[in-house]
């Protein structure tokens, strides 16, 4: 099973199957509206907006796994996202990324990707301190940390990164631009 196997449901309910992205550059981020990280999707909107005619697409998944930064309703959500950053790119329906019931993309890409630590400086130090309370082995799964972990696929369907919240959305535009 590759990444163009996978699906996932989107906010309306439909079922969105990541074959209607083949050939395409694609960020799959768990996200949400709470979050320290939730700037992020200023970012991610501009991106979105500056790379998408060159095949570029965003899976935006929110969930509230992580210290409840996303207890709204799907609709609330999109709407929080378009009013405050104009969100354009799809967003799917709140789900768990972890767990038992984490969705099958996101078992899908752990599985592909791991965790290869926060890199360096206050926000990293502050999340390795964090979780270290929560789970004294965080460093050897590939569970999904917190809000805003980004996978990119590129346009053949290989998972070739993964950033985690703390990763400086600059060097993930510069990696998603050279891809394209």
């Amino acid at each position: 099973m590759g990444f163009y196997d996978q699906s996932v449901t989107a906010a309306s309910g439909e079922e969105v199957s990541m074959k209607d992205y083949e050939g395409k550059v694609v960020l799959v981020v768990n996200t949400a509206t709470g979050c320290g990280f939730t700037p992020h999707y200023k970012d991610i909107e501009e991106m979105y907006e500056k790379y998408h005619d060159q095949g570029f697409e965003v899976i935006d998944v929110p969930c509230n796994q992580f210290a409840g930064q996303a207890p709204e309703s799907d609709e609330e959500i999109h709407e929080f996202c378009t009013l405050k950053y104009n969100t354009q790119f799809p967003q799917m329906k709140k789900s768990d990324v972890n767990g038992e019931n984490a969705i099958p993309l996101f078992k899908y890409l752990k599985e592909q990707k791991g965790f290869e630590g926060f890199g360096k400086g206050p926000k990293a130090l502050a999340m390795g301190a964090m979780l270290s309370k929560i789970d004294k082995d965080y460093k050897n799964n590939s569970e999904i940390k917190w809000n805003f972990t980004k996978f990119v696929i590129d346009r053949s369907g290989n998972v070739v990164a993964r950033f985690e919240p703390t990763a400086k959305m600059k060097d993930v535009d510069k990696f998603v631009e050279g891809l394209l």
